[in-house]
């Protein structure tokens, strides 16, 4: 190489995106103030939204290969030697093949790590096999994790800010979209780690939903509005800690509620909201609309959600079901 020649830096190498999506976003903006903040991947930088973090800090950066259980055991160390570790991978392969690491070498001992896992639910086109419909379910169980599903772009920015200054190990699922239209107003819904955000008030039926579902529980409750039906929508970002007392009150208020999820019904938001009617000693008709007791089919994301019923329309059947029944 001559003089003259400039080596390609190693987003280059890696295939650069041309602009910084909401996680990348989000994670270059307390990188900028903070340099304990660091990133490792398996082999998915190109694919999680972090070749802008790549590119403006090479020397911040860490790839282990497709080697999951070590993608977290290095995150482990970083954050035990006063990091704070931003690990990417796929759902699927950090839930299910690194899950024993993230439960002793992160959790147990309280290390700050952040795993930022790309592809949720039915986000994958790839079938069964990438198809992350349990990951909630996993990191809802262990002791201390933080546990994030984020709405939107401006939700995913917003989560991924919290998620890097909250202490302690956090699951943060990805959604890598970046110009989808945003559901929250951010004037009107700012994130904040834990709590619940109510979209629309309603009388007769609350929709509770996470995820690529908070969109189409408004567009359900829109549609319902029409019909002359008053349905609220109470949208759930944070997963553990959970809003036990927002979803206690939407219940109390409508008596009829209806959980919408990108993940199976079995583990995940149904679950949670519940947990939390039990808790609060609420009674309340609940119908659940996510991933059943099965595995996803191959296809696209629309293809995927309309054989599964992950759809507005299943939303406002869900709905009419409680209304009618």
């Amino acid at each position: 190489m001559s003089a003259t020649e400039r080596r390609p830096s190693t987003a280059e190498q890696m295939g650069r995106m041309t602009a910084p999506g909401p996680f990348a976003a989000g994670l270059l903006a307390v990188a900028e103030r903070r340099a304990d903040i660091v990133a490792v991947t398996a082999d998915s930088a190109k694919y999680t939204d972090l070749l802008p973090f790549v590119e403006r800090y090479p020397d911040r950066f860490v790839d282990v290969g497709i080697a999951e259980q070590n993608l977290i055991g290095v995150a482990a160390g970083l954050a035990m030697s006063g990091y704070t570790p931003v690990a990417t991978t796929f759902a699927v392969f950090a839930t299910r093949r690194a899950l024993d690491f993230i439960a002793i070498q992160c959790a147990l001992t309280h290390e700050n790590v952040k795993i930022v896992a790309g592809l949720p639910g039915i986000c994958s086109t790839f079938g069964p096999t990438h198809q992350g419909i349990d990951d909630l379910a996993h990191m809802r169980v262990i002791p201390g994790m933080t546990v994030i599903d984020p709405c939107d772009p401006f939700d995913m920015e917003q989560a991924t800010i919290a998620a890097l200054d909250h202490d302690g190990p956090v699951y943060l699922r990805q959604l890598l979209g970046r110009h989808e239209p945003p559901v929250l107003d951010p004037a009107r819904h700012p994130f904040v780690l834990g709590k619940a955000r109510r979209l629309r008030d309603g009388t007769d039926v609350g929709i509770v939903a996470s995820s690529i579902m908070v969109a189409p529980a408004v567009a359900a409750a829109e549609q319902l509005a029409a019909d002359g039906v008053s349905a609220a929508v109470l949208q759930v970002s944070t997963l553990k800690p959970f809003d036990d007392d927002a979803v206690a009150e939407l219940a109390a208020a409508t008596g009829r509620l209806v959980t919408a999820e990108n993940h199976a019904v079995i583990g995940g938001l149904h679950s949670a909201v519940a947990e939390a009617l039990v808790g609060r000693g609420v009674a309340a008709r609940v119908a659940a609309v996510g991933m059943q007791d099965e595995f996803g089919v191959f296809g696209t994301r629309p293809y995927v959600a309309e054989h599964h019923g992950l759809t507005t329309d299943s939303v406002l059947a869900a709905c009419r079901r409680l209304l009618t029944g």
